[in-house]
């Protein structure tokens, strides 16, 4: 393994050496950042253009310009050889400074959109994988191809007039009326009557169930002012945590052995006793102390799981920390919502922003602030999840009725094993292996798509630094993300690589 990493190592550094070598001949002779200093017949002119000459260095031939780049961005990848150095904009800032600040705003969008994307696309997948030719694979595959059609700038500004503007202004005035309810419980039945499936009489059940409860939760959130000022509250967290401990429990490991069943439920308990009890704490708790919350949420979930599961002791543990991360989500949610008041009234009931990565001037504490966070992350992460669910559901689609047809697979249904033991342990980790290699492509795909949905949506991050420039003819700035895009593409197809390990115990990197 270790052998395979080092020349994995080696062969990557070559690859971005040849890489970085042809951006930077390609930036540098995209334009001339002079241009515009040189058609300027104000005053000092000429002394502006060798400040900036001299700060960009200009007048050096452009391969030696790039051995001096590289000596700086070296820096910047190993930091024990020196300061980082990305050279200067030729508005004179600090490139490092600029590429920080975008790399954490960057950071926030693909991270939440890669990790969505993932999620959805993959149960999706396994869901139509087992549904072949059912309406539901049909409807998947319909909305798939749909989806990744779609241009990615048309789409998003059809969000921000379809999503943010008219959203925005029905906040402004939330009622709900009777066909609208109808519509919504209409769309709802046919999700529901696709996904759980079976005979007619199934189906219209499904349909009807799904139809009263979507349409009448609808009309009676309306009627309760649930929509000016939505909340939780400490009985949906704990509805959430039950349910979450029954179905991660019937999922992950079946109902046979009920001391997983138990580990979950007592899982779910103490964070509705936590959620109670640490009130005054979770009021406005800094990152720091939501972070050590966290570990300590965890460490008891590890603990109840080794000290109920008995003989499913592995399986336990798993349950118990997928409870918790489900019932801490469901409290920070419940927590930022409290916030949701103050910060309407401070945009003005547009709450849905479309431009920009935070309100100016706002500072509503940590949960006011995630707030702000979370609504302007919404349209963007969307517009990148969609195209990349469709792309993940495809993949794990092909690749699962691809396992589901090994002769492994015959075997383990042969010898009487559940459905859920068969798709979950021996079909699932072998149809994944595909998939980690498209997620590894992906996330460097998506600081490129990036780029286009930060120019659209305003976001302050490493695509919407690229775009400008290109505009400028800024070199060192376009060569910042050029660099960051590299390292992460080939990182995380050597991790792709090590992963294939780990799902597969038959491959052998040594």
């Amino acid at each position: 393994m270790l052998a395979f990493i080092v020349r994995r190592v080696i062969a990557a550094f070559g690859i971005l050496l040849a890489g970085t070598f042809i951006a930077y001949v390609l930036v540098a002779l995209s334009g001339d950042p002079l241009q515009r200093l040189r058609e300027d017949n104000s005053p000092g002119r000429e002394e502006r253009i060798a400040s900036m000459t001299e700060r960009l260095d200009l007048d050096t031939p452009v391969p030696l310009r790039y051995v001096k780049w590289l000596g700086g961005a070296s820096q910047c990848v190993l930091p024990f050889l020196g300061k980082c150095d990305l050279g200067q904009s030729v508005r004179g800032q600090d490139v490092s400074s600029l590429l920080g600040n975008a790399m954490t705003s960057t950071l926030q969008l693909i991270t939440v959109a890669t990790i969505t994307a993932a999620i959805i696309g993959v149960m999706v997948g396994i869901i139509t994988a087992l549904r072949q030719y059912s309406r539901l694979d049909y409807t998947a595959t319909l909305a798939s191809f749909l989806f990744v059609s779609l241009p990615l700038f048309w789409f998003a500004v059809l969000l921000k007039q379809y999503i943010a503007i008219d959203l925005n202004d029905w906040l402004a005035d939330p009622a709900v009326s009777l066909p609208t309810a109808a519509i919504v419980g209409v769309v709802s039945g046919l999700v529901w009557a696709s996904i759980i499936g079976g005979d007619r009489r199934r189906v219209w059940t499904s349909f009807a169930g799904a139809f009263v409860v979507s349409a009448g939760g609808l009309l009676v959130l309306a009627e309760t002012g649930w929509f000016r000022s939505p909340g939780l509250g400490p009985i949906v967290v704990a509805v959430v945590g039950l349910v979450a401990a029954v179905g991660l429990t019937a999922l992950l490991a079946g109902f046979r052995y009920r001391n997983v069943l138990y580990a979950a439920l007592a899982t779910a308990v103490a964070g509705i006793v936590a959620n109670l009890a640490l009130d005054s704490v979770l009021f406005n708790p800094s990152w720091g102390v939501l972070f050590l919350l966290l570990l300590l949420a965890v460490g008891i979930a590890v603990g109840i799981g080794y000290a109920i599961g008995g003989m499913q002791r592995r399986q336990a543990i798993t349950t118990s920390v997928w409870v918790t991360i489900v019932m801490g989500t469901t409290i920070v949610a419940d927590r930022m919502l409290t916030a949701w008041d103050n910060y309407f009234e401070f945009v003005d009931g547009r709450v849905i922003a479309t431009f920009g990565s935070e309100t100016p001037n706002y500072d509503g504490g940590t949960w006011g602030n995630l707030l702000d966070t979370v609504t302007h992350l919404a349209l963007p992460t969307v517009a990148l999840i969609l195209v990349s669910v469709a792309t993940y559901s495809r993949y794990t689609r092909a690749s699962m009725l691809e396992v589901m047809n090994q002769d492994y697979v015959r075997t383990a249904r042969s010898k009487g094993l559940t459905d859920r033991t068969v798709v979950v342990r021996h079909a699932l980790r072998n149809g994944l292996i595909p998939i980690t290699t498209l997620m590894a492509f992906d996330l460097a795909g998506l600081i490129g798509g990036a780029v286009i949905t930060e120019t659209v949506f305003g976001w302050q991050g490493m695509g919407f630094m690229f775009v400008d420039a290109l505009r400028n003819v800024d070199p060192n700035p376009a060569m910042a993300f050029f660099l960051v895009t590299g390292i992460v593409a080939v990182l995380f197809n050597m991790l792709a690589d090590i992963a294939y390990a780990y799902l597969d115990p038959r491959i052998r990197l040594g």
